[in-house]
Order: C-alpha cells, then sequence, then structure tokens
C-alpha cells in the first residue's frame, strides 16, 4: 500500500540496508514478509544506483 510505501522510504533514507532484526521488525510493523523487505530494499538500492548513474552521466 501506500502507507507501506512510504514507511520503507523513510528507513531507505536513514539506511540503505538493514539488519536481520530491522528487517524482521519491519516486517511485522507493516504485514509483510521478511522476503518481501529484502526484495524492496533491493529492488530500492537498485533504483538508487540507476539513479546516481544517470546524474553523473549527465
Amino acid at each position: 500500500s501506500a502507507e507501506q510505501s512510504l514507511q520503507l522510504e523513510k528507513k531507505f533514507e536513514i539506511s540503505q540496508y538493514l539488519s536481520p532484526v530491522e528487517r524482521k521488525q519491519i516486517a511485522k510493523t507493516l504485514h509483510l514478509s521478511e522476503r518481501q523487505i529484502k526484495t524492496w530494499f533491493q529492488n530500492r538500492r537498485a533504483k538508487h544506483r540507476r539513479s546516481a548513474a544517470t546524474v553523473v552521466k549527465k
């Protein structure tokens, strides 16, 4: 949901990587699986790298 995405984005701004404990806590809070949280962070880091690479090319 949009609320879940917002919470995940806030966490990503603080740190691009989560400890297993943080991942478990976030999954429980947002009612998602730990795998979903892990995958979201992996995809978000990739998106961040792509956007950073685009800025460098310009």
